[in-house]
C-alpha cells in the first residue's frame, strides 16, 4: 500500500511505525475471509481492509478522528484473526492500537459512551470494585429490560448468578513446590477473573505445585494494563504495566525465576507485548524481560509436562480456543493436547477460528453485534454434543455461558482434577 507520511510525521516513532505495516499491505482481501464483523455485517469498512484504509486516510492527514471511522474502529473486536489469515504479515494489532490512542485523542465521544468507558476503567481493574458492582447487577437484573442503553442492560446481565468469595490464595504469598521442585514461577493473579471466578486461580496454583512449581505470587498484585490499552488510553495502560513489571522484578530479585505463568490469555497477549509498548522508553530492557519470561499456564505445562492422572472422567470436551490464544499468541494444540493426555475426548466446533464476542469490553460496548457472535458460536459447540465446553481466557467462559446450558469451565480446571485436585464446581450438580 502506497502511503504519504511526510517527514515531520515520520519523525514520530509511532507514525514511522504504522508507516511500515501500512505499506505491508498488499490489498489481497484475505483477511475479509476470517473477520468476524464482515462475516456479520458484509461492510467492506467492517473489514481488516477497510479499516486499515479508514486509519490511513485519518493519520495521514493527522485531522482528529470522525464518528464514521471512530463507529467502524470501535467495531473491530481486535480479535487478530486477520493476522492469522494475512499472506503479507501485516501488524494490524499495532496498527489497531495506533489507531485507537490517536481516536481517544482527538475525538470527543457523546456523554453516554464517555460515562459507560469511565465506568468500565475505574471498575473492572479493581476486584474489589468490580465484586461490589457485580452484587449491585445481581439485584438490578429484574429491572434491567427497563435499561434505555442496551449497553447498561449488557452489564447488568454480565453478572453471574453467584458472586464467588474471596480467595485468599491470591494475596501476595510463595506457594511450595510438591515434591523435588522444578521451576520457580510468578503467577499473574489477573483482575476482573478474581471477581468472576475465584476457582481459575487456585486451580492453576494446585496444577502448578503438583507438577514440581514454587508458585510466587507478588503483594499488590494489579491488573496488567490490558483492559484501558485495548480502549485506546495508553496512559492508563502503561502505568499498569510498570507496576506488573516492577512487581515481577522484585520477585526475580529474590529467587531466579523460570517463568511468569497467565490463565487468561488477553492478559498473556498484552504482556508478551511489553517489550513493543515500551520501545524506546528507559523501561524498555525490563519489559522484554518479563515479556520473554511470560508463558500462558498450558504452553508452560506442555513443556514441564502434567503431573500424573488420578482422577477425573473421560468427559466429551468442547474445546473453544479464545482469540487472544490462538491468533494473539499462536498456540493451538497445547491446551487441546494436555486435555487429551489428561483423559478427556476433545472435540472442536466448526469454524474455531472466529471470535466468540466478548473480546475485553467488546460484549458490553457493542452488545449487538457480540450477541450475535455468541448465538454462532454456541451454535458449533453445541453441535459437537459436549458435555463440557473448556476455553483458557475469562471472557470467553462469561460469554459462552451466557449463552448455553453445557458446563463452561477454564482448561487448568480440568487438568486440575484429572491429576488430584477437586471436582470443578460447575460439574458439579446444581
Amino acid at each position: 500500500m502506497q502511503t504519504h507520511f511526510t517527514a515531520e510525521q515520520l519523525a514520530d516513532p509511532l507514525t514511522a511505525r504504522s508507516n511500515k505495516i501500512l505499506r505491508t499491505c498488499v490489498h489481497c482481501g484475505f483477511c475479509t475471509a476470517t473477520c468476524p464483523t464482515y462475516q456479520v455485517l458484509g461492510d467492506e469498512l467492517d473489514s481488516p481492509r477497510g479499516r486499515i484504509y479508514l486509519m490511513k486516510e485519518m493519520l495521514e492527514s493527522g485531522r482528529p478522528a470522525d464518528a464514521k471511522t471512530v463507529k467502524h474502529i470501535d467495531r473491530c473486536l481486535g480479535c487478530l484473526s486477520c493476522m492469522t489469515t494475512c499472506p503479507s504479515g501485516v501488524h494490524y494489532a499495532h496498527l489497531l492500537e495506533h489507531g485507537r490512542e490517536h481516536i481517544e485523542a482527538t475525538y470527543r465521544r457523546p456523554f453516554m459512551d464517555r460515562a459507560l468507558r469511565w465506568v468500565l476503567k475505574t471498575v473492572l481493574p479493581y476486584p474489589r470494585r468490580f465484586r461490589l458492582a457485580l452484587l449491585g447487577a445481581k439485584i438490578a437484573r429484574p429491572f434491567g429490560r427497563l435499561m434505555p442503553d442496551r449497553r447498561l442492560r449488557a452489564m447488568i446481565g454480565m453478572a453471574p448468578k453467584h458472586v464467588p468469595p474471596v480467595s485468599r490464595n491470591d494475596d501476595g504469598q510463595t506457594f511450595a513446590a510438591i515434591g523435588e521442585r522444578r521451576a520457580r514461577v510468578v503467577l499473574m493473579i489477573g483482575c476482573a477473573q478474581r471477581a468472576l471466578n475465584t476457582d481459575i486461580n487456585d486451580a492453576t496454583i494446585r496444577l502448578l505445585r503438583r507438577a514440581g512449581c514454587e508458585v510466587v505470587i507478588p503483594e499488590a498484585f494489579g491488573c496488567c494494563g490490558a483492559i484501558t490499552l485495548h480502549m485506546g488510553d495508553d496512559k492508563d495502560g502503561k502505568a499498569r504495566a510498570r507496576d506488573s513489571i516492577r512487581r515481577i522484578l522484585a520477585a526475580e530479585a529474590a529467587g531466579p525465576l523460570d517463568a511468569v505463568i497467565i490463565n487468561t490469555s488477553g492478559c498473556g497477549t498484552t504482556v508478551k507485548d511489553y517489550g513493543h509498548l515500551f520501545a524506546g522508553d528507559p523501561m524498555e530492557t525490563d519489559a522484554r524481560r518479563v515479556a520473554g519470561l511470560t508463558r500462558d499456564v498450558s504452553e508452560f505445562l506442555e513443556v514441564l509436562g502434567l503431573p500424573e492422572r488420578v482422577a477425573g472422567d473421560p468427559l466429551r470436551v468442547a474445546y473453544h480456543s479464545a482469540c487472544s490464544l490462538q491468533h494473539g499468541q499462536r498456540i493451538r494444540s497445547a491446551p487441546k493436547d494436555l486435555l487429551t493426555r489428561a483423559g478427556f475426548t476433545v472435540v472442536e466446533p466448526a469454524n474455531p477460528h472466529l471470535c466468540c464476542g466478548s473480546a475485553g469490553t467488546y460484549n458490553l460496548l457493542q452488545p449487538e453485534l457480540s450477541a450475535e457472535l455468541k448465538a454462532r458460536k454456541v451454535q458449533t459447540l453445541e453441535a459437537t454434543a459436549p458435555q463440557v465446553i473448556a476455553a483458557g481466557n475469562i471472557g470467553c467462559m462469561m460469554q459462552i455461558g451466557g449463552g448455553t446450558d453445557v458446563p463452561v469451565v477454564h482448561t487448568v480446571e480440568l487438568l486440575d482434577w484429572a491429576t488430584g485436585g477437586p471436582k470443578p464446581r460447575a460439574l458439579e450438580p446444581a
